[in-house]
Order: C-alpha cells, then structure tokens, then sequence
C-alpha cells in the first residue's frame, strides 16, 4: 500500500485558529520588541538634544514606531491590527513636539497627555476585544495596563508639582540666589551659626533628630539644595563648587552672618570641604559626619572663590533627562523622594561626583580651625576608616571620634547616634567659641 505524504497546513483564511493565533501573537511580540529597542536608540541617539524633553521624544518616537509597525505588517496577515495606527499616531505625534519644541511644550503636554492618554487606552481595550485572539490579548493587556498606571502616576505627578508650586514652607522661606530659589531654616540664637550640609539625595527634612538639639545651644541652618525639598531645580549641573556658590549666596541673602561652623554627612562632606576652601574667612570650624572623602593631594584651581560646574558628557546627560522623565511618571514617590525633581536632582548629584570629590580636594588644611570628624563604627566597607583618619589630618586642632554600632545613615535617623552627631557638631562650636583646642589624642 501506498502512503500519501501530508499536506502543508493551509494558510489564509483557511489556515486553523491556533496557527492565526500564533502568528498573530508573534507578530504582535515582535512589534513591540521592535518598538522598545527603537525606543532605546533614539533617546541615546546623539542627533537628539540631551533634554529630559528631547529624551522623553524619542523614546515616544520608539514606542510609536513599534506600534506602526504592528499597523502595517499585520496588514498582510489574515488578522490586520488597523486600530495599532491609533497609539502610533499619537505618541509619534507626542513625541515630535516634544523634539521640535522642548521643555515649553513638555509643561503643556503635561496636562494633556495623561487624561487623553486614558481615553486611548479605553478605546484600544475595546477594539483589542473584537480584533484579536485570546493569546494575543494577553500580551497586549500588560502594555495597556503599563500606560494606565502610566497615566495616573503622571497626571498624580503634575497636581502634585502645581500645588507644591503654589505652596508656602510651614518653616523657613524660599530665598532667590539667582536663577533659582533655595529653602533655608534658621533656628535658635547664638554664635557661630552651624550650617548642616546632608547627604546626597537627602533634605533638610532629614536632619530633624540633629538640628533642634543644636538649636538649644545655637543658631543652626539647614537648607535644601537645588531641587531637593523644598528648593527649586537649577538649570546648571550641581557639583560641589556650585552648591557652595549656591549657599554662599544664600546665607548673604538670607543676612545670616558669619563665621560658620559647617557640617556636612556622606556626599555633604565634600560640599562642607569646598565651602571651606572657597571661604575660608566665613567658616570657624567643620564637622565631618562619616564623610565622603576627597580626592587625594593637592589639585589646581585657576579662580580661586569662583564656581566652576562640571560638565557631565552625553551618556551621563541622557541619564539624566531619562531619570526626569520618570520622576515625571512618580517614580521619585515610590522612592520615597518628595518630588520627580528631587530624584532628577539626587541622580545629578552622583553623575558628577567625580567633580565634587576633585574640587573638595583642592583644600590642603584648615590650619588650627576645630575640625571634628566622626566615624561610623559598623557597616563601613574596605579602605573607609583609613580615609576618616586622613580627613582627620586637615587641621592641627582635631577631634576624631568613631561612634560604636552607628551606621552610615543611623548616624542621622537613629535617635541615640543623631544625638552623637549633634554633640560632635556643638564640639566644635565650643572650640570655636573659646578658642580651647582639642585635647590631644581624644577620640
């Protein structure tokens, strides 16, 4: 007997409902693949400006090419997706204005985009019901849910800022230092004024164990920098010699007078160390809160007193815009950061921490200023301790102090380390009152 061989399986409209399916499904896969990785490329493509509006069109630009492409190669399939021109339509067109006008349409934009953005995605859920297959819904449904939560947390993100915009600090008061507006808090009475620089990606809010006990004894400022809390962005990159210049024009402005007994943890070490370098007449003494240690000997600086920011490159300006872009979607929320610019802003403060470690370097000594260094005793990684003993070299008036079981951050939010910090801080505004140095070899 002779065996016929099998027929291919038919194709068209005749081919089986699990074969359409997968295709369909695959296409659809592909489709948006496609649309991702465009949308990788063009947000780092250089023809594009390095703007959290320019970044944020081109990944639109992406997205919007993955969904015409669904529009279009489904077209030769049994199961075409007409309804896919529809978000490709609109975050294409999203996407160029924001290119062709930048930040002045992102505003605009902001409030438009996410209610019509809900519109669209109610009106997709209804033709991916009648157009497409089971499987193939099922990886659509994921992405849609993606651009609701997308919607909400952007539409969230931008009343938010409006009514932060128009809101009054409960303490303190939003100073103008030039291009932007800082928030200071002064309290208590007496001299030196402490003024406490916190970590990177922290605000003043999170020197609420330290500050009032300083207060009892003296006057103490904290601020927030730019973009931080309650301050306004900066349009210039924040590296340690602006975010000295920043609060030199501050404390002028705000008629806080000096000389200042500086304090700074982690990240706001390096900040306490340019101040320092830059004015040494305004400054009576420094703290070092388990600071972030300089670059090592002595470095140039042409201008001395003069802020000269660094420049992050592309990739790292990119990033940046990237990170605005989802602080605008309330990523920073979920965070635990207080705003979208407060994450842009702490995000910044890293990209060029290679500029603040090199600018904080550039001061050799205090001399025989009380300099106050403390040192957390647990969870410091290789080589950290050695470095807390080579800040403790800047003055010839030193008190190096480890604080047993603190960490890094406890040193600020646990009840019983804070109060440490606090009592290294009135340290040295003791020494600087009475002019008393430091007994030798206290720790």
């Amino acid at each position: 007997m002779t065996t016929l061989p099998a027929s291919p399986a038919p194709e068209g409209p005749d081919a089986p409902p699990d074969a359409v399916r997968g295709r369909s499904g695959r296409l659809v896969a592909g489709a948006l693949a496609a649309g991702f990785l465009a949308a990788l490329l063009l947000a780092a493509a250089p023809v594009l400006p390095a703007t959290e509006s320019g970044v944020t069109g081109g990944l639109l630009l992406g997205f919007a090419l993955g969904w015409a492409l669904l529009a279009v190669l489904s077209g030769f399939t049994d199961q075409p997706q007409r309804w896919a021109a529809a978000p490709a339509l609109f975050l294409g067109s999203g996407g160029l204005l924001l290119v062709v006008f930048g930040a002045p349409m992102q505003e605009a934009l902001a409030w438009v985009w996410p209610p019509a953005l809900l519109v669209l995605v109610v009106w997709m859920v209804v033709r991916i019901r009648s157009a497409t297959g089971r499987s193939t819904r099922a990886l659509l449904y994921p992405v849609l849910a993606l651009l609701v939560v997308a919607a909400l947390a952007g539409g969230h993100e931008t009343v938010r800022a409006a009514v932060s915009a128009g809101a009054t600090p409960g303490h303190g008061r939003l100073i103008d230092v030039g291009s932007h507006r800082l928030y200071l808090d002064c309290t208590g009475e007496g001299s030196p004024t402490v003024v406490i620089e916190p970590g990177a990606g922290l605000a003043s809010s999170d020197l609420d164990l330290i500050a009032p006990t300083v207060a009892r004894d003296t006057r103490v400022c904290v601020y927030d920098r730019a973009g931080h809390g309650w301050s306004e962005p900066a349009a210039a990159p924040q590296d340690a010699a602006r975010i000295a210049a920043d609060l030199h024009t501050l404390l002028e402005r705000a008629h806080e007078p000096g000389p200042y007994v500086i304090a700074g943890h982690s990240f706001g070490g390096l900040y306490a160390l340019t101040f320092a370098g830059r004015y040494p007449g305004d400054v009576a003494g420094v703290v070092l809160v388990d600071s972030t240690a300089p670059a090592a000997g002595p470095t140039s600086d042409p201008e001395p007193g003069v802020a000269a920011p660094g420049r992050p490159d592309d990739t790292a300006s990119r990033l940046s815009a990237l990170v605005g872009a989802a602080g605008r979607l309330g990523v920073g929320a979920l965070l635990g950061m207080e705003s979208g610019d407060h994450l842009r802003s702490s995000v910044d403060e890293y990209l060029v921490a290679a500029s603040s470690v090199e600018q904080a370097g550039r001061l050799e000594t205090f001399g025989d200023r009380p300099l106050v260094v403390l040192t957390a005793g647990s969870g410091t990684r290789p080589g950290w301790t050695d470095a807390q003993d080579a800040l403790a070299t800047l003055s010839s008036n030193t008190l190096h102090r480890t604080v047993v079981g603190a960490t890094h951050g406890s040193l600020l939010d646990d009840e019983r380390h804070a109060a440490e910090t606090a009592g290294g801080i009135l340290d040295a505004v003791s020494a600087a009152r009475t002019g008393n140095p430091f007994p030798p070899g206290r720790r």
